[in-house]
């Protein structure tokens, strides 16, 4: 899948993803925009991890939560914005890698409500982790003073 460029998507997101503090105080960085599917990347930092030297938990939470995000805003019109309602996080490996890979994809998308899925991977020689899963419920959001795309 190549990237999407339709109606200036990939930039809108772009332009959203810049405006997270959250995401910039990680350091991760969006690698992949395409139809229905986002991937953000982190280096390994010592400040994210919780007592044992792995990623926190509330880091790869973050992450997913964001990737699945975004998933969703390539399948809204450009007006929409987007509010996660819920999510279920499993971590199911320990946060050891050299970088992490977190990839959102859209599992149902609709007009008011979308589920995503997301995975988190750690990246070191070798192949990637598995290290998370999220199942991810978002609102769209239209016309609401303060929240916009």
């Amino acid at each position: 899948m190549s990237e999407i460029n339709s109606d200036g998507v990939s930039e809108r997101i772009r332009q959203s993803f810049g405006r997270q503090g959250a995401m910039r105080t990680l350091g991760a960085e969006l690698t992949r925009i395409n139809q229905g599917v986002v991937e953000i990347e982190l280096p390994f930092d010592e400040k994210l991890t919780q007592q044992h030297g792995i990623l926190h938990a509330g880091v790869i939470s973050a992450a997913l939560d964001t990737a699945c995000n975004y998933a969703a805003y390539t399948v809204i019109d450009a007006e929409a914005a987007m509010l996660t309602i819920e999510f279920k996080v499993n971590l199911m490996s320990p946060g050891r890698g050299e970088r992490f890979l977190f990839r959102g994809e859209i599992t149902k998308p609709g007009s008011t409500i979308i589920v995503a899925d997301g995975r988190g991977y750690a990246l070191s020689d070798g192949p990637a982790k598995l290290i998370a899963s999220m199942t991810s419920t978002m609102m769209v959001v239209r016309g609401r003073e303060g929240i916009s795309g």
